[in-house]
């Protein structure tokens, strides 16, 4: 018997805009936004995402787009999606909710992306002291290949993977985000000495009923305000899982989520062709629309059972993830360190933040030897398929980093050579501004 088609449950199009999908999006997480369908254990399933930002960037020659960004629109979800057995009993609160992915890519029709340095007053990124302004490149895809106009002499396989796959959270575990989050943002200025190295802000976002989108629930009614003014932002990864941004989870992965709520309410998008570790500009990866085809599977009891929380309370824990078998084959790389030591000389205690900055910004300087722009450079080390590792974290004082640069996405030779012998070409054009 032929393998069935899979069942699409939230189609999207890509010409309109998030509120005006057929299967209502979501920009939030809550226990109460309601789920759009039901999906059943074991069967096989298509969802469709819009990119992160519901189509507020274009392709077109311009960062303008990317200068102005809303942030208070991302991330747009596909869900929540019911999850129940095959007798119809849902997954229940205590319970492990394994997530295949069966496939993935782009939607036909939309082959291509883009990746974005923010302005330094509208997101920032991990290195927005030294790229203050909004930048942009598209890329095209040809097959599992991506190029760029904007990067020239760059061609790579994409590692194509969701950014966000998560369950809602409970009104306990919501309750904990915001106090924790608004505690940071009322003291972190002050506290938090990592703030003078590392200048992106805010510190974390807070709810906000600006822009927010809840499903089905219908905008200005009472339940709409109540829940817009608790729901948790979806910019970082938690609990639940969510904006984990994790490269490696492309086909024949699985991810084992907590269920914090009846019948799990999973969602997911932030489609990503392709990601460097870090996704260190922010709007980093090579960001599209997309679709995933997933099979679900409950493990009763499986919090319990496989996860030890670690914090003051039993819902303190956190996702496992299954690596897939399928990503590109690379032999060569070229490897840049950095130390816990920032760029005005400061010594720091075993930080491994100052020190992936350092080994990022080490590539970034090594790579403008070989014509790119520090901001071509910059915008391909978060979104080409490097590997970011933390490779000592107990020899005080220095915590060292390290960033891996496949030598073969690169039309010429990029490795050190007897001085005189290296390139000077200038790679152009330029990113857009």
């Amino acid at each position: 018997m032929a393998p069935l088609t899979p069942r699409l449950v939230v189609p999207v199009d890509v010409k309109k805009t998030p509120w005006e999908q057929e299967v209502q999006l979501h920009n939030r997480w809550h226990p109460d936004i309601p789920p759009v369908a039901d999906v059943t254990e074991g069967e096989l399933f298509r969802v469709e995402m819009v990119d992160w930002t519901g189509g507020q960037v274009r392709d077109d020659d311009s960062a303008d787009d990317i200068k102005s960004l809303d942030l208070t629109t991302p991330h747009y979800l596909s869900g929540p999606l019911r999850v129940v057995d095959a007798e119809g009993v849902p997954a229940s609160p205590g319970d492990l909710l394994a997530v295949e992915i069966c496939n993935l890519g782009p939607l036909p029709g939309d082959e291509w992306g883009y990746t974005g340095i923010f302005e330094r007053e509208n997101g920032g990124g991990f290195l927005t002291d030294h790229f203050p302004s909004a930048r942009k490149a598209i890329w095209y895809f040809e097959g599992i290949y991506a190029h760029s106009p904007q990067i020239p002499g760059v061609r790579f396989p994409g590692l194509t993977h969701p950014g966000i796959v998560g369950t809602a959270p409970s009104a306990e575990l919501l309750n904990i985000w915001n106090q924790r989050e608004r505690e940071l943002v009322d003291t972190g200025h002050e506290s938090l000495k990592l703030c003078e190295v590392l200048h992106q802000r805010p510190l974390a976002n807070l709810p906000t009923s600006h822009s927010c989108l809840l499903g089905k629930i219908q905008e200005g009614t009472p339940e709409w305000q109540r829940i817009a003014n608790e729901a948790a932002r979806t910019i970082p990864g938690r609990e639940n899982g969510g904006n984990c941004d994790i490269k490696n989870l492309s086909r024949g992965s699985k991810v084992y989520l907590p269920v914090f709520v009846e019948g799990a309410n999973l969602s997911t998008g932030d489609m990503h062709f392709s990601q460097g570790d870090g996704e260190v500009s922010f709007c980093g990866a090579i960001e599209m629309s997309g679709f995933l085809e997933l099979k679900c599977e409950i493990i009763r009891g499986g919090m319990k059972e496989y996860l030890t929380p670690v914090g003051p309370t039993a819902l303190h824990v956190n996702p496992i993830f299954e690596i897939g078998p399928v990503e590109p084959r690379f032999s060569e790389w070229l490897v840049f360190e950095g130390i816990s030591v920032d760029e005005s000389g400061k010594q720091h205690f075993l930080d491994a933040s100052v020190a992936y900055k350092r080994a990022v910004l080490n590539a970034i300087e090594y790579l403008s030897k070989f014509g790119y722009s520090k901001e071509q450079a910059y915008l391909l080390l978060s979104c080409c398929p490097c590997e970011g590792r933390i490779s000592g974290i107990v020899d005080a004082p220095n915590a060292v980093a390290t960033l891996a640069i496949p030598t073969a996405i690169s039309d010429q030779d990029i490795r050190p050579k007897r001085l005189g012998h290296g390139p000077k070409l200038r790679r152009l054009p330029d990113v857009l501004r």
